[in-house]
């Protein structure tokens, strides 16, 4: 996650650093550091920022799903279909898009970034 998406996302989310923060765990240091890009945001924050968003919005469950996004052959096979969570993809490990399979946490967050399920929780 790039610094300006992080404090766009703390922005959308209406929270202060000091209340970010809090709902992530961290030391408010910690979130000031993400901001002024003196620390890297790990994945794992990021997808943590994602999540409150995508819950935020009240994104409703008939929100498109990525398999219909990335016309996807396979969707039976993927944990996302399997759970119905095609508009949480980026959440779960494990997916079976192309893009993905077999990536780590960081490198999944990384390429689910240009992803337009992504970019509309950052809109």
């Amino acid at each position: 996650m790039e610094i300006d998406d992080f404090y766009k996302a703390r922005k959308k989310l209406g929270k202060t650093q000091k209340e970010l923060a809090e709902l992530l765990g961290l030391a408010m240091k910690t979130v000031q550091c993400y901001e002024q890009g003196s620390r890297k945001i790990p994945a794992y924050i990021e997808r943590e920022v994602w999540y409150l968003l995508s819950n935020q919005r009240g994104i409703p469950i008939t929100t498109e799903m990525c398999w219909d996004v990335v016309e996807c052959g396979v969707k039976e096979q993927c944990p996302a279909w399997e759970f119905q969570t095609g508009h949480m993809c980026w959440f779960i490990c494990g997916t079976m898009c192309e893009c993905t399979k077999g990536c780590t946490l960081e490198e999944k967050s990384g390429k689910c970034r240009s992803c337009m399920i992504i970019q509309d929780l950052l809109a």
